[in-house]
């Protein structure tokens, strides 16, 4: 399994990659030069892209206005938190705002909003 990041780093590494795809996308349609069709397909594609980046990073900036901003317990940072519990973005600590949840393992599961999600894995532990 994967360790798990900060929900606001995760978000923007997603838009950083769509960038970079779409480059990709670009640089592919240059091989199709004898084909304009083709070429502008992939030109378009590679567009939208890296627009849909820049989509993405407005997204995410304006939920980072609105993340509640923390001081780390372990690192001392200050890091901003998105939902009941969120990782460390300089650390990877578990962090959480929600006193019933101290001391309990970090699980994704808790930011969920059907209570029948956490109370099936509730179960199963």
């Amino acid at each position: 399994m994967k360790p798990y990041k900060n929900k606001i780093n995760r978000i923007r590494s997603f838009a950083l990659s769509l960038v970079f795809i779409g480059v990709v996308i670009m640089y592919i349609g240059i091989f199709f030069r004898s084909n304009e069709i083709v070429m502008l397909i992939f030109m378009v594609l590679g567009f939208l892209s890296i627009i849909a980046s820049t989509v993405v990073y407005a997204w995410i900036g304006s939920l980072s206005t609105r993340a509640v901003q923390i001081q780390c317990p372990s690192c001392g940072k200050h890091t901003k938190m998105l939902g009941r519990v969120d990782m460390c973005g300089h650390c990877r600590e578990p962090l959480t705002l929600d006193p019933s949840l101290e001391g309990k393992e970090f699980d994704v599961a808790y930011n969920r909003t059907k209570k029948t999600d956490i109370e099936t894995k509730k179960e199963s532990n």
